[in-house]
């Protein structure tokens, strides 16, 4: 797992300053500083790395709970956080941790929160099964830019009382980007936050990219951007169309803006990309 920063995010993207005191970035929890030493050392520690996580006892159960779900879990069921981290992988166990502090991090009505992290998981194995079928992106940056790619707007959420109005708004809007909604109302928007956070929890510069730019659909056709950055993009949208599809909605109005540029992007005929999705979704199902 990459823990570089990212770079500076370009100007006219940039929150205002004044706006950004008032929204609250959790900041990096020790754990993960901790974890993020230990991953920047030559030769990191599966054993180390264990006793790091083994410190909290909910963490520990809740990476094995991960660790032996289909979407991550080997042909073995792990019975320890080691042995977890074996079968898995130094770089995927950090991911799947990364993840597991952020849900203990961010703050906001437990109802609202439930709801997102739900969207929020079943994103982030839609992304790493597409990554792992179409082999264009490392396991541990896909899972984490499914989980992060919203993390702002449950901190928008807290800060706008009308937050859940305008959200609601963006998704039912068939014309506009839906980071130009917020940023009419808010002079913000999710992705500028979420890539704020994740810079500030030295997430993977592809991830924090992916996550400023992942309503801007015309990246996809722009040979600009970087590649890795561009699929990511691309990945989310396939997985907004498998989760819509879960869930029994017939329409996806972000597929629907951007579904072709990512199918043309990721090289997918419309059979091709049928196919991925119908994998996907008896993933689903037999994950529940």
């Amino acid at each position: 797992m990459t823990t570089a920063a990212a770079p500076a995010m370009p100007v006219e993207n940039a929150v205002e300053e004044a706006l950004m005191r008032s929204i609250r970035i959790p900041p990096r929890p020790s754990l993960l500083v901790d974890l993020q030493r230990e991953l920047a050392q030559s030769d990191p520690s599966p054993r180390r790395i264990a006793r790091i996580i083994g410190n909290d006892v909910g963490m520990s159960g809740a990476l094995l709970k991960l660790a032996n779900s289909p979407f991550f879990g080997a042909a073995r069921k792990a019975k320890s956080v080691e042995q977890g981290i074996n079968f898995l992988g130094i770089n995927q166990c950090a991911a799947l941790l990364t993840g597991l502090l952020a849900r203990q991090a961010i703050e906001g009505k437990e109802a609202d929160l439930n709801a997102f992290w739900e969207v929020s998981a079943r994103r982030a194995q839609a992304v790493v099964f597409f990554s792992r079928k179409l082999r264009i992106a490392p396991p541990d940056i896909a899972h984490t830019f499914g989980l992060f790619c919203d993390i702002g707007v449950p901190l928008l959420m807290n800060r706008f009382t009308d937050y859940a109005a305008t959200y609601a708004d963006a998704c039912d809007d068939a014309v506009q980007t839906f980071t130009v909604i917020e940023d009419t109302r808010y002079s913000t928007n999710h992705a500028a936050i979420g890539c704020l956070l994740a810079r500030n929890w030295g997430l993977s510069p592809d991830v924090s990219w992916a996550i400023l730019l992942h309503h801007d659909y015309r990246v996809l056709d722009d040979p600009a951007t970087d590649d890795a950055v561009r699929s990511l993009v691309a990945l989310a949208l396939l997985a907004e169309k498998g989760i819509a599809r879960f869930h029994s909605r017939q329409l996806s109005y972000e597929w629907e803006k951007g579904g072709d540029q990512a199918c043309r992007h990721l090289g997918l005929s419309e059979d091709e990309t049928a196919d991925l999705l119908d994998e996907l979704h008896e993933a689903f199902h037999t994950e529940r």
